[in-house]
């Protein structure tokens, strides 16, 4: 396991699990809370993210490879 500063966050990166790496094309309304507010999304469209080798759901649209992903899934965002 390597250590490295990243924007003021110590990353931990692991050899066997190296995390993917993406780019948001769409975000939804957010996770809708018991009291009926929505949890504010933490990622927008074109940001840079890392997220775990067998996170979200794999889809086709429009003959494109697609991954939804759920926020929890998501492990960083980068630049």
């Amino acid at each position: 396991m390597s250590r490295q500063p990243v924007a003021g966050l110590l990353s931990l990166t692991l050899r066997k699990r190296n995390p993917k790496k993406g780019e948001v094309i769409a975000v939804g309304q957010g996770r809708l809370l018991d009291n009926g507010d929505r949890q504010p999304i933490d990622v927008a469209v074109e940001d840079k993210i890392l997220f775990g080798k067998y996170s979200g759901t794999e889809v086709t649209y429009d003959n494109e490879e697609l991954l939804i992903l759920r926020e929890d899934d998501i492990l960083a965002k980068i630049s």
